[in-house]
């Protein structure tokens, strides 16, 4: 019996909801709110007044780093009719992005044990050093990402079974991500202007996510697509 595309749709529109709201709640709706940059002191003392709210944030992150090694792969299954190279292509640089993200937890954590472990010296101010080095991995693994949404928009754009604007989009998206990790490594005086920019990849990611969710694929076009 032929299976049709629309349950790796769905699953892939779901993870990719549970993506967006688990990084935004970690990392606008906690620790933007517990780390005042500048200030080792009121940072720690944030922190260690609300730590199970900052061990919140590092869980939701590893939520999010599962979904998308799953999403990776089901990206991969569904637009892989589309371009089977730049398909394997776009899921190994998200998958990249992912294992980057994942290892980028670890300063995290290591912010926390500075603060509540053993006290070495300094321990407000490593503490602080540690969740900016975070800071800067995340930026880091958005290298990949951008490179990966690229290649998905495309993918998307000349699929015929997926709406070509979420593929431009989408790939806007990806231009956003590139420019503003550059800008954070090469320019970091122009990264906060440019932050505007990422409801670009906000509109579009959550656009690709609510379309898979909802709508899924058109199942023909899709079959005709991986029969050829």
């Amino acid at each position: 019996m032929s299976r049709t595309p629309q349950f790796e749709a769905r699953l892939a529109g779901l993870l990719y909801l549970l993506i967006i709201a688990a990084g935004l709640t970690a990392e606008l709706g906690i620790r933007a709110q517990l780390i005042v940059p500048g200030d080792p002191a009121a940072t720690a003392t944030s922190i260690l007044a609300r730590e199970g709210l900052f061990r919140l944030s590092l869980g939701l992150d590893v939520a999010m780093g599962l979904s998308d090694a799953g999403l990776a792969v089901l990206l991969y299954v569904l637009l892989r009719p589309a371009g089977p190279t730049l398909a394997l292509m776009a899921m190994v640089f998200r998958l990249v992005q992912t294992a980057i993200l994942g290892a980028n937890l670890l300063n995290q954590q290591a912010a926390l044990i500075a603060l509540t472990g053993p006290a070495p010296a300094d321990p407000e101010a490593l503490a602080l050093l540690m969740l900016s080095t975070q800071s800067h991995g995340y930026d880091l693994a958005l290298f990949f990402f951008g490179v990966a949404s690229l290649m998905t928009g495309a993918l998307i754009f000349r699929s015929g079974y997926l709406p070509r604007s979420l593929g431009l989009l989408l790939a806007a998206a990806g231009a956003v991500y590139l420019t503003g990790s550059a800008l954070r490594f090469l320019a970091p005086a122009l990264s906060a202007g440019f932050a505007p920019a990422y409801g670009v990849t906000l509109l579009a990611e959550t656009g690709l996510a609510l379309w898979l969710l909802a709508r899924g694929v058109n199942a023909t076009a899709w079959a005709a697509k991986a029969g050829g």
